[in-house]
């Protein structure tokens, strides 16, 4: 038997009640581990950086290396110097803020879809082939334009294992079950 505050009494076996439970509440730390997908968004992110400044200097050794080993003029006359004119800036901007869009959307698809990294693979593959075809489209000389696929090629390549692989590593799956990435 317990009582009220004013004395009265009342039987415990007539009205049984669950004691309160804050397990599963956020910042309980008796929580244990979360119940949902989360994502470490710093370490993400980080990733994210580095992978646009890997794309950016992508473009440039690419630019590099077609200008100054196979001679093709690309973004500038063959007299200009090996790094071409103000196209491989912004070739290398490309680059990294394409990176840096990647990110947010593999983010965002962690966050909202099932398997994400599957949606994320196909979205990558068909804006890097779209990203391949568009230099053919140009009335550029054939060297100029299968040096920019190739290009091209490299930094979605290049952006689809970094991010994919820096979303496998900042996600983690509800405790127990197995969440599928893929």
């Amino acid at each position: 038997m317990s009582g009220y505050d004013d004395g009265r009494t009342y039987d415990e076996r007539a009205y049984p009640q669950q004691p309160y439970d804050r397990r599963g509440y956020p910042g309980d730390p008796a929580a244990g581990p979360p119940s949902r997908v989360t994502v470490n968004a710093g370490r993400l992110w980080a990733a994210g950086v580095a992978t646009a400044l890997v794309c950016a200097l992508i473009g440039l050794v690419g630019v590099l290396v077609v200008r100054a080993v196979f001679k093709v003029a690309l973004f500038a006359p063959e007299e200009a110097s090996a790094v071409g004119d103000i196209d491989t800036g912004l070739l290398c901007i490309a680059a990294a803020g394409a990176a840096l869009v990647a990110t947010g959307l593999v983010h965002l698809l962690l966050l909202s879809t099932p398997r994400p990294l599957s949606y994320f693979g196909w979205i990558v593959g068909l804006a890097t082939l779209a990203a391949v075809v568009v230099p053919f489209l140009s009335v550029s000389p054939l060297s100029v334009a299968v040096a920019m696929a190739v290009i091209h090629l490299i930094i979605g390549l290049a952006i689809g294992t970094l991010i994919s692989g820096a979303a496998r590593a900042a996600t983690r799956g509800p405790a127990g079950s197995a969440y599928d990435l893929h």
